[in-house]
């Protein structure tokens, strides 16, 4: 079902914290901290998440101190999404603790905004980052086989702002890609995994007739079914006619069909196991 985002409520800073000291508790190998909301820049160029009960003295909890509660967690992998104005000050020095800048291991962090920037809001007082964010979860940004990860976040976010507008960062120590969220893959698994039947061979030319084109009549040719899996592999920019712009021309000239570099790319996962 969509993504969808929660209606905001009241949160004191000491209330926020101890969510996100529960969040970061042992027993389990990943966690997800989204936070939407305002964000004040701080003396050193840090970012402070402003809480409902913040004066202009102390606007709220600094992301430092935030940093310092994933630093001593157990779990191993943790990913931190910031929708606020001064958002990329969460990866400045101050903020890491550290002269090296480094983040610790299994560590990202994606930002709606630079640590010099504003973050924009809809007319409805959403920010704009996070609307973009809703279609991105909701398969905007999922791979062929519906996985979305933070780098295919970001990928889709940054491509949502122009050069001028606010721009997201992505700060990550990462030896792996964890699935935030899975979506319906857009070529089922078990036609994907007919791939190197179809392709023995990366650089194979599958050839096709007339008969893969699908017909009027009552008894259906065993190669139309063949044809509207290759059809799926097309849309999904998988694999491309030789010869011919469509692949109704390809089946009707009896030209073939070929692997994209994509294709290839998806053909070594089946053929390796991975999928």
């Amino acid at each position: 079902m969509p993504w969808r985002a929660t209606r905001p409520r009241r949160f004191p800073r000491e209330g926020l914290q101890q969510m996100i000291v529960q969040l970061l508790s042992p027993g389990v190998d990943f966690a997800l901290l989204y936070f939407a909301g305002h964000g004040a820049q701080t003396a050193g160029g840090g970012v402070t998440l402003v809480t409902s009960d913040g004066t202009p003295m102390t606007p709220g909890l600094q992301f430092s101190d935030i940093m310092a509660t994933i630093n001593a967690s157990a779990v191993s992998e943790v990913t931190v999404i910031l929708d606020c104005c001064f958002s990329g000050g969460a990866t400045t020095v101050e903020a890491l603790g550290s002269g090296l800048a480094n983040l610790r291991t299994g560590l990202a962090v994606l930002t709606a905004s630079r640590g010099d920037q504003v973050s924009m809001e809809t007319a409805d007082a959403r920010g704009e980052f996070s609307v973009y964010l809703q279609g991105a979860l909701d398969a905007g940004a999922a791979d062929v086989l519906g996985h979305v990860n933070v780098a295919g976040l970001y990928a889709a976010l940054s491509e949502s702002f122009g050069a001028w507008d606010q721009r997201p960062t992505i700060k990550a120590n990462i030896d792996r890609l964890h699935d935030i969220r899975t979506c319906n893959p857009r070529v089922p698994l078990h036609i994907m995994r007919k791939m190197i039947e179809w392709f023995p061979t990366p650089h194979h030319i599958y050839q096709l007739d007339p008969t893969y084109e699908p017909s009027n009549q009552k008894e259906r040719h065993p190669n139309e079914q063949i044809f509207a899996g290759l059809q799926k592999f097309r849309a999904c920019l998988l694999l491309e006619p030789v010869g011919e712009q469509h692949m109704y021309y390809a089946a009707m000239n009896s030209a073939g069909c070929q692997l994209t570099p994509m294709g290839m790319h998806y053909w070594t996962l089946v053929k390796n196991g991975r999928i």
